[in-house]
């Protein structure tokens, strides 16, 4: 029930019209109550937000450098899908890990060996002479810890948030990482153009250890009575899940799909340069981060949205016209209009897919279906920024960018099509087929 106006002793004001405020307000600003109920999220959300800020500095200055070393896209694009073979192979393991053993210490563990990670490109960055290799090899190490972290961490919200919040704890989750995108790269801009990439590095370094002190103070969040044991066995169930559900097939494709072809990242260093350089660099990889903030602290209105298969397709398409746009914009700031509408939709899409995925996978699958879920919106753009680099440096940039939105849009009303499920899924309560009610704390 809505909480009802304060009473007042002046008989004449009349509380109907603050009410009707609030009520408007509240379909439209982030639902922030998992923050206020659950100690265990708050220390999650303030940890992660500060980890994540960092690892966004690096997520442009390793690209910055790669590029400074070679002028090349093409390795650009190499150099992030060096993430995936280590994403493909550990992704699994790292889901059954999830299901298997206490969640929060798996979480704190490979958050040490992401530190550990960025140490190494920090080493590199020191030398007279730093070597591209290392590159690829830190870039693949922290890859596999990410694939080790990402399913117990997307498993361990479950457990301490209640059920009905889900969707707003997923939509805090997009706030928190937006917050990230948005204050990160500006960051890092300025300080490869300030104090060089060594420094650069050694803040994410003092984010991760910020994010491990924050990881200390949490509960233990022990496995599912009767969990299995990590087995391949227990790997292809996880997978024979997936694939029997249609909703959640199309949730993994139509991400994969708007990714591998919409996703210009890796050009983002050349596009710079015919900008104004590296503090531009940080304004190009802002704007869809602004666009997912934005769509992130108005998300209000998702909580009376049930038709989540519709939400998501549309979102995917919506994105691959904004990266259409991006493609034909013709000064920076135009660039990044479309950017930051490119961003809201990728926002929107990823706020009903956490929800279809938490409210409906038991918790004894949801670290092996969160490592399937990793796999699909981590390859996507890994794959994605190769094929962009490879077409930019064949086709040119605007020929990259502008195809890869038009197959955007392109598949994913293919997909839709192909999976009617997943495009009538409807997300009706907890009487709907596939709801589940998890024991969350």
């Amino acid at each position: 029930p809505e909480p009802r106006t304060r009473a007042t002793p002046d008989p004449v004001v009349d509380a109907a019209p603050p009410s009707r405020a609030r009520r408007a307000l509240r379909t439209v600003v982030v639902d922030v109550s998992p923050l206020r109920e659950s100690r265990d999220f708050r220390l999650l959300f303030i940890g992660q937000g500060v980890s994540f800020a960092g690892t966004m500095i690096t997520y442009v200055a390793v690209p910055f450098q790669a590029y400074a070393l070679t002028r090349s896209s093409l390795v650009v694009g190499l150099v992030s899908v060096t993430e995936l073979l280590p994403i493909l192979l550990v992704s699994f393991i790292g889901g059954a890990l999830a299901d298997a053993v206490d969640r929060r210490r798996m979480v704190r563990l490979t958050e040490a060996g992401l530190c550990v990670a960025t140490g190494v490109l920090l080493v590199n960055a020191a030398l007279p002479h730093p070597q591209l290799w290392v590159l690829f090899v830190a870039v693949a190490l922290a890859a596999a810890m990410d694939s080790l972290q990402r399913p117990s961490l997307d498993a361990l919200v479950p457990r301490i948030v209640r059920a009905d919040r889900l969707t707003a704890a997923s939509a805090l989750e997009g706030l928190r990482g937006n917050l990230g995108h948005v204050l990160g790269p500006p960051v890092a801009g300025v300080l490869i153009a300030t104090v060089g990439l060594p420094v650069t590095f050694g803040v994410d370094v003092a984010t991760f250890i910020a994010s491990l002190t924050a990881l200390s103070f949490m509960n233990a969040v022990p496995p599912p009575p009767g969990a299995e044991r990590v087995s391949v066995q227990g790997m292809l169930a996880g997978v024979r899940y997936a694939v029997r559900r249609q909703d959640l097939l199309g949730s993994y494709l139509v991400d994969m799909n708007a990714m591998f072809f919409g996703m210009p990242l890796a050009l983002f260093p050349q596009i710079a340069t015919s900008f104004g350089g590296p503090a531009v660099l940080g304004v190009l990889y802002t704007g869809p981060a602004v666009g997912s903030l934005l769509a992130s602290l108005t998300s209000g209105w998702t909580r009376s949205v049930r038709r989540h298969g519709v939400a998501i397709g549309l979102a995917a398409a919506a994105w691959g016209v904004a990266i259409i746009g991006f493609g034909f914009a013709p000064t920076l700031w135009l660039a990044f209009i479309t950017l930051v509408a490119a961003g809201a939709a990728d926002m929107v899409s990823g706020i009903f897919r956490g929800a279809l995925w938490n409210q409906t996978i038991p918790d004894a699958m949801r670290g092996r279906l969160a490592g399937i879920e990793m796999i699909s919106y981590s390859s996507g753009p890994a794959l994605g920024n190769l094929e962009s680099g490879l077409v930019g440096a064949l086709a040119g940039v605007r020929a990259s960018v502008v195809s890869g939105g038009v197959l955007c849009v392109a598949g994913t009303a293919v997909l839709c099509a192909l999976l009617p499920r997943f495009w009538r899924y409807r997300a009706s309560g907890p009487g709907s087929e596939h709801m589940v009610q998890p024991g969350a704390r």
